[in-house]
């Protein structure tokens, strides 16, 4: 397969998760010219507000892998990433992520605005200050806390840093 049998793929699951009662979006990784793992979003049919087919398929193909880590893939995505699991591509570190549509393409089509949760205004929104944002949050120290965090430093023989994770350096 191709770039183009790929984006098709990623094309085609959307098509049947819409005709299916879910939602337009689909995600399918490739490694070495195969197919180690695609999903459709499932947040429609799960009720779970992370089920976006980016993080299902980063979570299958992570699982099948053994690792956390997708560099030698590259990951197909039917329009360009919510917030959410545009922080998940970059955890995972792919060589490559290829999107087939633009929001503004499929804009006249379909929003998809919440409460705290707009894309046209997210990424501003994100950028403030956590005191500053529209979501409620509030700051609760607590000594404890981390102390969690030595811990691991500990277990990790005084590595602050995950084992083996790719670093931008």
């Amino acid at each position: 397969m191709d770039v183009k049998d790929f984006a098709q793929r990623t094309i085609d699951i959307a098509r049947d998760n819409v005709a299916d009662g879910g939602r337009p979006f689909a995600t399918v990784i490739v490694r070495d010219g195969e197919i180690i793992a695609e999903s459709p979003n499932q947040v429609a049919q799960t009720n779970d507000p992370t089920a976006h087919a980016e993080i299902l398929a980063i979570r299958e193909a992570c699982t099948k892998l053994g690792t956390e880590h997708l560099t030698d893939a590259t990951i197909y995505v039917l329009a360009h990433p919510c917030p959410m699991c545009l922080a998940a591509l970059y955890y995972c570190s792919p060589a490559e992520v290829v999107f087939v549509t633009t929001r503004d393409a499929y804009a006249p089509h379909y929003v998809d605005d919440r409460k705290y949760f707009e894309l046209d205004t997210f990424y501003g929104e994100f950028a403030k200050n956590w005191d500053e944002r529209r979501l409620p949050m509030t700051y609760a120290p607590h000594a404890d806390a981390v102390e969690v965090y030595r811990e691991w430093q500990r277990r990790n023989g005084g590595e602050r840093r995950v084992p083996g994770a790719p670093t931008g350096a």
